[in-house]
């Protein structure tokens, strides 16, 4: 069995294999370098008005337009892929982090623990989470953005948890983790070394996927006024604010609303790639399908 550099090799060896992960993985690195190194290439701030062009289309002035009041589309569309991509990074890391480290010790310890975080994450999955953020967020407009990162988190782990948490009841029988109590390791410690590690492939691709999830999320919860406030800006804000203009002033929605979608069918891309490296029955259950389905298929000819 390799250890853990030479499976680390055959894992990226697979990825890098899978066309779509890695076209999906180019699209994020761009629309990264498109966000962050993109407004040094223009000299509008995002927040500026030039009141010389109101609603004008794009140009060699304004490469993506101006809004209204004379913004510039380019610079707030960079300000939201900006917003809207940390936002979904720091959600997912969140989330994810608190659904392995709940459902590992759910999973691990059994008995009470287990019947008291099970319970907490099936009272989480009853409450509407769209409803409770719509309500509170409102309350947090003075605490910054980051409130709603943590708000967001806090109900996107309970799915991931009860995943964890059935992957570490059958963990821990096995006889590494049975060694590690046997030599009296702490049992936080055994978490961290033994089971966590073992459900990593799983968080990986959750992660992944999560970070999609998530700026769809704050896009969704932005565009209803729920989520980033003004004077900032995400895709969500500027999606809400160019849908009433869509027919007239296109550029004041389309160009968001690309970028949304190449970035989330992106993510999703590197998802299935990783779930693929990771997990290579999936695509060993894949390929006898085609091979039937070649098999079953005419050959050139031969009677039918």
């Amino acid at each position: 069995m390799p250890g853990p550099a030479g499976r680390g090799r055959i894992v990226l060896a697979r990825l890098l294999a899978a066309r779509g992960a890695v076209a999906g993985a180019v699209v994020v690195l761009l629309l990264f370098l498109l966000a962050f190194g993109g407004p040094y290439l223009t000299p509008w701030d995002y927040a500026a008005p030039d009141y010389g062009a109101l609603r004008q289309p794009p140009s060699a002035t304004h490469w993506f337009g101006t809004n209204g009041i004379g913004q510039d589309v380019f610079a707030q569309t960079l300000r939201g892929l900006q917003k809207s991509l940390v936002i979904g990074l720091l959600v997912a890391l969140f989330s994810t982090v608190l659904a392995s480290l709940v459902g590992a010790c759910a999973g691990y310890f059994g008995g009470w623990t287990d019947r008291l975080l099970t319970f907490l994450v099936d009272l989480m999955l009853v409450f509407p989470a769209f409803l409770i953020i719509t309500i509170v967020s409102p309350r947090l407009k003075g605490s910054g953005w980051l409130a709603f990162v943590l708000l967001l988190a806090l109900f996107n782990w309970m799915i991931t948890a009860r995943v964890v948490r059935s992957m570490t009841i059958s963990l821990r029988e096995r006889e590494f983790v049975r060694a590690a109590q046997f030599m009296g390791v702490h049992p936080l410690r055994i978490i961290t070394r033994h089971v966590l590690p073992n459900v990593a492939s799983f968080l990986i691709i959750d992660a992944t996927i999560a970070v999609g999830g998530a700026v769809m999320s704050e896009t969704a919860l932005s565009y209803f006024g729920f989520g980033v406030k003004a004077p900032d800006v995400s895709l969500g804000t500027l999606l809400a604010a160019g849908t009433s203009e869509a027919p007239v002033f296109p550029w004041l929605f389309y160009f968001a609303a690309g970028l949304l979608v190449l970035f989330v069918l992106a993510v999703n891309l590197i998802g299935d790639g990783l779930r693929d490296a990771l997990d290579p029955t999936a695509d060993a259950a894949r390929r006898p399908r085609r091979a039937r389905g070649r098999d079953r298929a005419p050959r050139k000819g031969t009677r039918t």
